[in-house]
């Protein structure tokens, strides 16, 4: 699929609808009880599209950067933000950024259009230092067979153990997190707002919308490490000053 500046424009025009901004609601609501952004933190939106979720971490505080393959999903995003986020052209499968340099990233509806999720998700990890969230359409909902009529092939779809599966491929000792929203067909929203909002979110893998969330433990290795190594400090169970062996938090 081509996210040219119609699909940009029609993206954002439907946030504004009252279907649209129901959802949106929702998931992000999810995405706050899950994620919990602190002000302050470095956040990655990875696939940031128009800016729409940029807008809202930066809002709660978030020092924001976006990246997008699209250059016109990516003007329209600048366009919002301004000098409020960094922006990038760039592919989920390839960051241009060095190890450990985000707080935290997010993948929101992106893995359904590239060509590696997998090694996305690997990148996504590569690159954060605290915790990593992704948001994700259910392929057990209600609304997935109607976005693969939509998209076609330009889609993947998932479920939460399938992506799940993937995140302990490579943190396999991770803790996850996980809950859903959207429960019914748009076409019952927002008059169904009533009854959505009594269903229970966590760990309900039925939702149109799952997001995921799992902590990265950053690990920082100084290029004291060789020197101390040759000295043989460490195996008189000392230091030398300024050193460090290995960081984590």
């Amino acid at each position: 699929m081509v996210f040219d500046e119609k699909t940009a424009k029609s993206y954002d025009d439907w946030f504004k609808s009252p279907i649209g901004h129901y959802v949106d609601t929702r998931e992000k609501k999810l995405i706050l009880d899950l994620l919990a952004p602190k002000e302050g933190e470095r956040l990655l939106d990875v696939g940031c599209k128009t800016g729409n979720h940029l807008l809202f971490f930066r809002r709660a505080g978030c020092d924001v950067t976006g990246i997008d393959s699209s250059l016109s999903m990516l003007e329209t995003a600048r366009k919002k933000l301004g000098n409020r986020a960094d922006f990038h052209s760039g592919s989920p499968e390839d960051l241009p950024f060095s190890d450990n340099e985000f707080d935290v990233v997010t993948l929101i509806n992106c893995l359904e259009f590239v060509d590696n999720p997998q090694k996305a998700i690997r990148e996504a990890i590569r690159v954060s230092r605290e915790r990593v969230f992704i948001g994700f359409l259910n392929k057990y909902s209600f609304i997935a067979a109607q976005a693969m009529g939509i998209f076609r092939s330009s889609l993947h779809n998932f479920s939460i153990w399938e992506i799940n599966n993937m995140v302990k491929s490579v943190l396999s000792d991770t803790s996850v997190q996980w809950g859903s929203v959207i429960f019914f067909p748009l076409s019952w929203y927002p008059f169904a707002a009533g009854i959505e909002e009594c269903i229970p979110v966590t760990k309900n893998p039925f939702g149109s919308f799952m997001g995921l969330t799992f902590p990265v433990v950053y690990t920082q290795r100084t290029l004291q490490d060789p020197i101390e190594a040759s000295l043989k400090v460490g195996a008189a169970g000392g230091n030398l000053p300024g050193t460090a062996r290995e960081m984590k938090k």
